[in-house]
């Protein structure tokens, strides 16, 4: 299931550094897609944006506005 695989990815790179960095050189959705899937991870588009629209909905917490960079509109 890729939704337990965005999941996992997500904490794979909150606990690795080295993940972090692989993942912040992706510029568009497209390069996040593939790199996750080089990486063994089977993630989706629709898994982006179900995990954007959830994230953009929720209430903030802290203000910031990261979430922007993957918006529905955006590569």
């Amino acid at each position: 299931m890729s939704w337990s695989d965005l999941d996992r990815l997500v904490a794979d790179a909150e606990a690795s550094p080295a993940l972090q960095q692989v993942l912040r050189q992706c510029h568009s959705r497209q390069e996040l897609l593939r790199t996750a899937r080089q990486l063994g991870y089977r993630v989706t588009k629709s898994d982006l944006l179900n995990a954007w629209l959830e994230h953009h909905n929720a209430p903030a917490e802290d203000g910031a506005g990261g979430a922007d960079r993957w918006a529905a509109g955006g590569s």
